[in-house]
C-alpha cells in the first residue's frame, strides 16, 4: 500500500546533487512526487530547502531516508530482540551518516555510528550496535518514524581536498598538491589534539615505506596503526634478517630458503612473549611496531585464514579484531589507508561518514572501492605508496619548521 508523506530537504541540498538524487530515486522506485517549496541560497554559503509531498512504497521512503530526506517527526519506535543476536523483524539498518532518533519529544544522537548495524535504545540514549552484540530484550529500533540522516554536502570551501564527490579516482590527478594537502591536514588535526589512524599492508615492509610510517609515529602524527599478522611480521624480520618473507630489503634478491627467516621472526616474538616484551628485551631496536611500543601508540592486527604463526600479538578471532578497531575509530578525525585492501576496506566500512578518509593504493580498484561504499569525504590516490609517504613526511617535516 502507498504512503502519502511530506519529505524536507535542508543544505547545499543543489550543488552537492542531493535534490536530483532524491527525484531521481522517486521515479526509479515508481513514486510520485510534488515540490510545495523550493527556496535557493544565493550565496556559496546560503543553504537551501525543499518540500516535497510523496507518494510511493515503503522502500521507495527507505531510499529517501537514506539519502538525507526529513520524513515526518514521529516518536521512534523499537521492538524487543527476540533472542541474542536476532534481530526482530522491520529492524532499522544504520548508514555511516550521522543520524539521530526522535526519542522523549527530542533529536537524540546515535553513538558510536557505522554501517550495516542497527540502534539500540538504552534509555536516554540511543547506540549503534553490529548484530553479534544485541542481546535478547535489547529495544531495537525498527522502521523509519523518528529518524533523521545528516547526508553527506559538497565543501564549502575552496581549497578542500576532501571536497565530497569532487571527482572519480584516477592516476592523472595532482599528486604533489594533494600531499601538500594532505601535510596541511595532518598537522592541523595533530596541533589540535586530533586522532590519526593509519591502516597499512605488506607492501609497505615489502617496498620500503615503513621507514617513513616509523618516522611519522615517531613524530607524533599517527595515533593507532591497524594492520595484519603479515605486515607485523615482515617489520619483525626485516630488523632481525634484513628480509621480508626472505627478500633481501637492499637488494630484492630472494635468499635460499630465505622463508624460513619468517617463521623464525615469528618463532623469536613467541621466545620473548610478545611484541612488547620483545622491544623491552632489546631484541629488535626500530621499525613500525617498534616506534608503536616506543610511542605508545595502540595497534590492533587482525588475523585472516592464511597466516603464519600467527604472532601471539594476533587477534584471531575476526570479530574480537573488528571490536578492538571499533575502540579507535569512533575517536579519528583522519584515516589514511595504505596499500592494504582487506583492512582497508573493513575499516571504511567501520568508519562514520565524518571521517576524512584517504586511501593511497597503486590499484584503482582498492581506492574505488571504498568511495563505492559511500565514504563521503575520501581522497583516492593512486600511486605507489613507497614513493608518497617519504614525500609527504619531507613536506611535514618543512611544515614543521615553517
Amino acid at each position: 500500500m502507498d504512503i502519502i508523506e511530506e519529505i524536507e530537504l535542508k543544505g547545499h541540498i543543489i550543488d552537492s546533487l542531493i535534490l536530483p538524487r532524491v527525484l531521481d530515486t522517486i521515479m526509479d522506485l515508481k513514486g510520485e512526487f510534488e515540490i510545495l517549496q523550493l527556496d535557493v541560497g544565493k550565496t556559496k554559503v546560503d543553504e537551501s530547502y525543499c518540500k516535497i509531498r510523496v507518494t510511493g512504497s515503503p522502500e521507495l521512503f527507505d531510499e529517501l531516508e537514506r539519502l538525507g530526506a526529513m520524513l515526518p517527526k514521529k516518536e521512534v519506535k523499537t521492538a524487543a530482540a527476540p533472542k541474542d543476536k536476532v534481530l526482530p523483524d522491520n529492524f532499522y539498518g544504520t548508514t555511516h551518516h550521522p543520524t539521530h532518533v526522535f526519542l522523549d519529544g527530542g533529536w537524540r544522537p546515535v553513538r558510536e555510528l557505522e554501517m550495516d548495524c542497527v540502534i539500540v535504545i538504552e534509555g536516554d540514549k540511543a547506540v549503534c550496535k553490529r548484530q553479534g552484540l544485541v542481546k535478547k530484550g535489547d529495544l531495537v529500533v525498527v522502521g523509519l518514524d523518528g529518524i533523521k540522516v545528516e547526508a553527506p554536502q559538497r565543501s564549502r570551501a575552496p581549497q578542500d581536498i576532501f571536497g565530497f564527490m569532487s571527482s572519480e579516482v584516477s592516476p592523472e590527478k595532482p599528486i604533489i598538491s594533494y600531499i601538500k594537502g594532505l601535510a596541511r591536514e595532518m598537522k592541523a588535526i595533530r596541533d589540535n589534539g586530533g586522532f590519526i589512524i593509519f591502516v597499512v599492508g605488506t607492501a609497505m615492509a615489502h617496498t620500503g615505506a615503513d621507514e617513513a610510517l616509523a618516522e611519522l609515529i615517531r613524530m607524533g602524527y599517527i595515533q593507532a596503526v591497524f594492520t595484519g599478522n603479515g605486515f607485523a611480521v615482515m617489520d619483525i624480520e626485516k630488523r632481525l634478517y634484513g628480509t621480508t618473507l626472505g627478500m633481501d630489503k637492499d637488494t630484492g634478491k630472494v635468499l635460499k630458503r630465505g622463508y624460513k627467516s619468517h617463521l623464525a621472526a615469528i618463532n623469536e616474538v613467541w621466545k620473548a612473549g610478545n611484541i612488547r616484551k620483545m622491544v623491552e628485551k632489546g631484541v629488535i631496536k626500530g621499525g613500525v611496531l617498534y616506534e608503536c611500543v616506543r610511542n605508545n601508540t595502540p595497534y590492533v592486527i587482525g588475523g585472516s585464514l592464511r597466516d603464519d604463526g600467527p604472532l601471539p600479538d594476533t587477534i584471531t578471532d575476526v570479530m574480537e579484531a573488528q571490536d578492538e578497531m571499533r575502540r579507535y575509530v569512533q575517536k579519528a578525525d583522519l584515516c589514511v589507508i595504505c596499500a592494504s585492501m582487506l583492512h582497508g576496506i573493513a575499516t571504511g566500512n567501520m568508519l562514520p561518514s565524518k571521517v576524512k578518509t584517504v586511501a593511497i593504493d597503486i590499484n584503482p580498484y582498492v581506492v574505488t572501492r571504498l568511495q563505492d561504499r559511500g565514504t563521503t569525504h575520501a581522497l583516492g590516490m593512486v600511486t605507489d605508496p613507497a614513493v608518497l609517504l617519504p614525500q609527504l613526511l619531507t613536506e611535514l617535516k618543512r611544515l614543521r619548521k615553517a
